[in-house]
């Protein structure tokens, strides 16, 4: 799995960042397991035509020692469909930039 991940947290840092995902996030049925939704600005073409696949999300995994988030697009309508792929470049920076700017705002340094 291709994936950005940010290790070494500290516990604290940790109980920020679960904060800051049960506030804004929607929760997986795994403990520790987030969905961000990719907005629609960010989709491709095809995932922007594939309107019984949205939203679409990336998972985020909440470790005490670190967080990871996956570069595989899902889908919310289906777990099968060619519309789900990994990130375009503009899809990875965007979750990168996410990630940052969460880490910056509870104010975390990386």
């Amino acid at each position: 799995m291709k994936q950005y991940v940010i290790d070494e947290l500290r516990y604290e840092d940790y109980q920020k960042v679960k904060t800051f995902l049960d506030e804004t996030c929607k929760a997986g049925a795994l403990s520790g397991v987030y969905w961000m939704t990719v907005p629609d600005d960010k989709l491709t073409e095809l995932q922007l035509s594939h309107t019984d696949c949205q939203p679409y999300h990336v998972g985020i995994e909440l470790e005490e020692d670190h967080v990871s988030c996956g570069f595989l697009i899902r889908a919310s309508g289906n777990i099968r469909c060619h519309c789900i792929a990994y990130a375009t470049v503009e899809q990875r920076n965007w979750v990168i930039d996410t990630l940052d700017a969460m880490f910056e705002k509870i104010g975390i340094i990386i």
